[in-house]
């Protein structure tokens, strides 16, 4: 059977409008491809599919998807192998703070005003993929591979405190800030190595035998092994996250970062992190870079990047 688009009808409410499905039976390359012809915005995107609102049926048949029973896509989504389930999920910010709060009364139940402004400083308005929730993705992926010391998870909260876009500043300002702010609270040398983890994200190069390094340097870069669907959802929210930057010059710097990564040996350092991601993630990357290369399949959607990323 050849692949197709199927769309559904819309009949979920949301924002004054009836919202329905698009999703592609066989890849999300093709699934990309039609939104950006289509003139579905990136937006639209929730890590398989497209929402799309009722009044665009008819104009999206005529482009050539198939309306279909709800639960005839579900099955041909599940078939596809590209149903993202939801614990794979990217979470909503409300629940990424949440969960965040959580863990801070765990790591320092007697400095709840630092907890409260570190939060503030992970959801400032102008950061679209280092928010909340690559703090919680980070948190989650530590735990996940057993790094349990509390100076790794001091360095996971403070590695992007300071986010503005500049690398390379950015972590020596969160490093500054850690060395400010855990003064009072840390001994002397537990400051120091949150400081030290903190700047070596800078370029994610830890030594074999820098075990701390390596777990937070893998758990940063983790975001490049998720699903999918999820990788696509980070890798839309980085083109908003820089959404002052011309498409052309977007295109060749991101470009560059990806195929950079993609030559180095190895991208995740311990064992258990790349068991758990190397393979994915040089297949998303892989992907991305084609994307990027594309001009009908992404750069036909990356002009509508700077106004659709209020949407979110």
């Amino acid at each position: 059977m050849p692949s197709v688009i199927l769309l559904d009808a819309a009949r979920w409410p949301a924002h004054g409008r009836l919202w329905g499905h698009v999703v592609s039976d066989a890849t999300l390359d093709e699934l990309h491809r039609f939104a950006a012809v289509a003139g579905i915005p990136p937006g639209g995107f929730d890590h398989d599919h497209y929402d799309y609102p009722a009044e665009r049926r008819a104009s999206l048949i005529e482009a050539g998807a198939e309306l279909v029973d709800s639960r005839v896509l579900l099955r041909r989504l599940r078939a596809s192998g590209l149903r993202v389930r939801p614990h794979e999920r990217t979470p909503t910010r409300g629940i990424a703070t949440a969960r965040l709060r959580e863990r801070w009364r765990s790591l320092a139940p007697r400095a709840p005003a630092l907890g409260e402004d570190l939060l503030t400083r992970w959801s400032e308005p102008h950061r679209r993929y280092h928010d909340v929730r690559h703090l919680l993705h980070l948190l989650e992926t530590l735990e996940a591979l057993g790094a349990a010391e509390p100076v790794v998870r001091w360095a996971a909260w403070f590695h992007d405190a300071v986010h503005e876009g500049r690398a390379g500043d950015d972590e020596r300002a969160s490093a500054a800030l850690a060395r400010y702010a855990l003064a009072s609270l840390l001994p002397a040398a537990d400051v120091a190595e949150v400081v030290r983890l903190v700047e070596l994200t800078i370029d994610h190069s830890p030594g074999p035998s820098d075990a701390r390094g390596v777990q937070l340097s893998d758990a940063d870069l983790a975001i490049l092994g998720a699903p999918r669907g999820r990788y696509d959802v980070y890798a839309r929210d980085v083109r908003a996250e820089y959404a002052h930057v011309a498409d052309a010059a977007f295109v060749r710097g991101r470009t560059a970062v990806l195929e950079g990564l993609l030559a180095a040996p190895v991208l995740f350092v311990g064992d258990a992190a790349r068991d758990a991601f190397e393979d994915r993630a040089r297949g998303n990357m892989a992907a991305e870079v084609a994307r990027l290369a594309d001009p009908h399949g992404h750069l036909g959607a990356l002009a509508r990047w700077h106004t659709d990323a209020a949407r979110r």
